[in-house]
């Protein structure tokens, strides 16, 4: 039985301790109660923090008088009230989520306890003990607000980490912009113009080309250089985790969406955002895209807050957007939006006189990566290289040189690979048996276009029925001259 037990001469009315000036001085509010629940002692600090005067309340039910709502204005029953449950069953309880009311109809924060008090074995009334907990509710709450500051600016972090990780993971050596040829140096021109301006600027070219690359350099020479370069392969993504990804979304806003995760629009404020493959946006993400360009503002999925952003846009498509528009599958406000400044890369069968310095730079790039000390490629290497049309452009570039230095043992590049010249895409393939193998596979190809609603990308698409990644089928069907009909 734990409580307080009174002798017959400790007690006045069978309650009041002898020590009555100890409990007055004392800077926590005491209130004595007996069986009938109405207040029997009342000490000065009680008085101090209700307002209430002992002579207003002796003899009267305390609960009534200022425990009688939550702190929500709800109506507070005395029977659910924890002092009168200890005046039933004399278990003591100790409560810090409650409220106790002022005279002037004021309420405060408390901590208290309700103790029994016995006298001969038998329960007599029960002692309630309180302090206003103002002060410490108040730091509470300033702890809570700096630990969701902090948790923010470390969800933050840790996004800005995630994002930055699979950056570096995705890079494999790109090179500069290399080459002394008349296109490049055009291209180059184009991108000093327009790197230090606020303008949304439209990169065109075939895939392999280095469209990324120039939206890096355009990055890396605006007056937003220090902040980040955010970029976003739109055809790497389905149509439904494009919207989550570019815009972010709340916990629980989808199945699998287990916590709250910021899109890229948010990562790039104030920086820039690359949207590379535009022309694969859907109609509803392109209407979106359209908002966030002219109201500088979107909301994460599953979430009625907006966000407001202030970023500079650059987008790269290999597709003629202009004939998308007219085939009713990209937004003609949005084409016009995105194509204030148009850059066109120009395809590396156009600027072969470029091999030998973009070679030179690969090498460069790829002594750093693979550890090796390879000085430069053969001159009849080079020949044969001069000599290919690239349908995979720098990419197919890189990817061959760098196939030939894991080869090589040797610090001069042999080419042992069999580059046979290949036919551009636009050329017709010459001989029968050839000619007889294209239409087989041209056949083949439209007809998983046509199954998969000429839906390139995307795990439905028709490149992962075909087997293909989704560049490469973008490129035979430019070979074989395959489009969609209007």
């Amino acid at each position: 039985m734990t409580g307080i037990n009174l002798n017959a001469s400790s007690a006045h009315d069978g309650f009041l301790p002898e020590n009555q000036l100890i409990l007055n001085a004392v800077s926590e509010g005491i209130y004595g109660f007996n069986l009938d629940g109405n207040a029997v002692f009342i000490n000065p600090a009680a008085e101090r923090m209700t307002g209430w005067k002992s002579g207003e309340l002796l003899g009267k039910n305390i609960h009534d008088c200022h425990h009688h709502s939550h702190l929500d204005g709800s109506h507070y029953p005395k029977e659910d009230c924890p002092i009168y449950n200890t005046l039933k069953d004399g278990i003591a309880r100790e409560i810090s989520h409650e409220v106790f009311w002022r005279k002037d109809g004021s309420s405060f924060p408390v901590h208290y306890t309700s103790t029994p008090v016995y006298k001969d074995g038998h329960l007599i009334g029960v002692v309630a003990i309180f302090r206003d907990i103002s002060i410490q509710k108040q730091t509470e709450q300033s702890l809570r607000q700096a630990l969701q500051q902090v948790q923010a600016l470390s969800e933050k972090l840790s996004s800005e980490n995630q994002y930055l990780q699979l950056e570096l993971a995705d890079k494999t050596g790109d090179v500069e912009i290399s080459g002394t040829s008349s296109q490049i140096k055009q291209l180059i021109g184009q991108i000093k113009l327009v790197a230090n301006t606020e303008s949304t600027v439209l990169i065109s070219g075939e895939n392999g080309t280095g469209k990324e690359l120039v939206a890096r350099n355009l990055h890396k020479l605006s007056n937003r250089a220090d902040k980040p370069l955010v970029c976003v392969n739109c055809a790497a993504f389905s149509s439904n985790l494009l919207e989550s990804e570019l815009f972010g979304h709340e916990k629980g806003a989808y199945t699998g969406a287990t916590s709250r995760r910021k899109g890229r629009f948010e990562l790039a404020n104030n920086g820039t955002l690359f949207l590379d493959e535009v022309a694969e946006l859907t109609l509803e993400a392109q209407s979106k895209l359209l908002r966030v360009i002219q109201e500088q503002e979107f909301e994460r999925v599953g979430s009625s807050d907006t966000i407001k952003v202030d970023i500079r846009l650059i987008t790269a498509t290999h597709h003629d957007l202009l004939k998308r528009v007219e085939q009713g599958l990209f937004r003609m406000d949005l084409y016009y939006r995105l194509n204030v400044f148009p850059i066109f890369v120009p395809p590396l069968r156009d600027r072969l006189s470029d091999i030998p310095e973009l070679v030179s730079h690969i090498i460069q790039e790829l002594n750093r990566k693979l550890g090796k000390k390879i000085t430069r490629v053969s001159h009849k290497g080079l020949q044969r290289l001069m000599q290919h049309t690239w349908p995979g452009n720098v990419r197919e570039l890189q990817n061959v040189i760098e196939r030939e230095s894991i080869l090589s043992q040797s610090q001069v590049l042999q080419l042992s690979q069999q580059l046979a010249p290949e036919s551009s895409p636009n050329e017709t393939v010459k001989s029968s048996s050839d000619q007889s193998l294209a239409a087989m596979e041209k056949q083949h190809i439209t007809k998983v276009l046509q199954e998969t609603h000429w839906r390139i990308s995307g795990p439905t698409g028709s490149a992962a029925k075909l087997g293909l990644p989704s560049s490469t089928l973008r490129s035979r069907m430019k070979k074989l001259n395959i489009t969609r009909p209007v």
